[in-house]
């Protein structure tokens, strides 16, 4: 269903009798006074800026008319609301990085900004004008008819209607009065239509031409991101489930049963039972460690991408030399993502390459993570072959980032992954 504006309602019957002719009225009043503030702001910022500019001190205020446009145009997309029920999307990205420098930057390379400075000037210099010589027409037309009983018992003789003829008798007065009550419904249909074009420009001239499908990929960003989250969550829950739950009670029944063979007599049949049941219970509790550690490391939450990737190195069945460069700790989505895939290409490397030896690189630079995984083998490895690397694609697009892999017949295989990572 769409969201009613004043165009839609032009069209019923009950346009009249709703708040909607008053809507456009205010909606265009507004304009006089939002119009005339734009318009001594910009001037004043082109003057004195201008004239400042020599000393540089009016470089700063030069800038901030540049981005005038801005809150002007977050204020005409809330007042647009007064007539036009469907919100106009933000058309600006957020920032990379906090701070002014980083907005100011993001803010004076995106088109939208310069689109709505032109908005500002136009706004300012042409558009508010129009509408309070429309609204003031209209109020002087209507109000000095109404206004004619009132202007005659103030002279007690005669009343001068709109500058234009003299009423000298009660009954004209009247009659002026109720000319005016019934232009007030006629007027208010062009008052919408004026009103409804006025907004059609200003949802032309500051939404983006991709704001809407822009503001729809934002929330399935947002979206996945916690789906993504969720995920990571649950299996948090499940590590630690097993953890403190089945892995305790295993090492408990382990416990049991070899107090259970001290008391066996030594000879007996129960014995060799117990001592096979004991090694189960052992093998079992090595089987759930290694799939906990497979959920969710513990060394990846307590001390980090680095040592979990020095773990998988020490763990590997061919040497791997590690070299990551980390000054801080990625959020844990990123790190998450990065060790299980280097775990995949790790394990792709023991299993598949024929290599000998391997190492593993990455470097935080430009608020981007870059890692990468080397082997000496012989090449030839794919991410439609079915070696999980695709899955690893997948997860990291969800952090926007990139696997790229390179591994021609003959190797070196070369494994790399790029993730945004400015918010460290």
């Amino acid at each position: 269903m769409h969201s009613p504006t004043i165009w839609t309602r032009l069209h019923e019957r009950g346009y009249i009798l709703g708040s909607w002719p008053w809507r456009a009225a205010l909606y265009l009043l507004s304009s006089v006074g939002l119009g005339l503030a734009t318009l001594l702001t910009l001037v004043l910022l082109a003057v004195v800026g201008g004239v400042l500019t020599v000393v540089v001190v009016g470089l700063p205020l030069l800038l901030v008319l540049v981005l005038a446009g801005v809150p002007l145009a977050s204020l005409e997309r809330r007042r647009l609301l007064l007539i036009d029920s469907e919100p106009i999307a933000d058309p600006h990205r957020e920032p990379a990085r906090t701070g002014l420098t980083a907005w100011l930057r993001t803010r004076l390379q995106e088109r939208a900004t310069w689109r709505e400075l032109g908005y500002a000037v136009l706004f300012g210099f042409l558009l508010w004008p129009l509408e309070a010589l429309v609204v003031g027409s209209v109020l002087l037309v209507c109000g000095g008819l109404l206004a004619t009983p009132l202007m005659m018992a103030a002279d007690g003789e005669e009343a001068r209607v709109l500058k234009m003829w003299i009423v000298d008798s009660w009954p004209g007065a009247l009659g002026a009065a109720l000319g005016g009550l019934l232009l007030l419904p006629a007027l208010a249909y062009p008052l919408g239509v004026i009103a409804a074009g006025r907004a059609a420009l200003t949802r032309f001239l500051l939404a983006s031409p991709t704001g809407e499908l822009n503001s729809r990929i934002k929330e399935l960003g947002r979206s996945r991101m916690r789906l993504v989250d969720a995920f990571e969550a649950e299996r948090r829950r499940i590590e630690r489930d097993l953890h403190d739950g089945t892995q305790q009670r295993l090492v408990a029944l382990s416990m049991t049963l070899g107090l259970a063979r001290l008391d066996a007599p030594p000879q007996g049949p129960i014995g060799p039972l117990l001592a096979k049941a004991q090694d189960e219970a052992a093998t079992a509790l090595v089987e759930i460690r290694e799939l906990i550690r497979g959920i969710h490391p513990q060394v990846l939450t307590d001390r980090g991408l680095v040592a979990a990737v020095e773990d998988l190195a020490d763990r590997s069945a061919i040497p791997v030399d590690v070299d990551l460069d980390l000054p801080t700790r990625p959020p844990e989505a990123i790190e998450t993502a990065v060790y299980f895939a280097v775990s995949e290409a790790l394990a792709n490397v023991a299993k598949h390459s024929g290599a000998s030896r391997a190492a593993v690189r990455g470097r935080l630079t430009g608020g981007q993570l870059s890692v990468e995984v080397e082997d000496d083998g012989h090449g030839g490895a794919d991410t439609a072959l079915g070696t999980g690397l695709q899955g690893v694609a997948d997860r990291v697009s969800v952090l926007d980032g990139r696997l790229l892999l390179s591994s021609p017949p003959g190797g070196p295989t070369v494994f790399r992954l790029r993730i945004p990572c400015s918010t460290v």
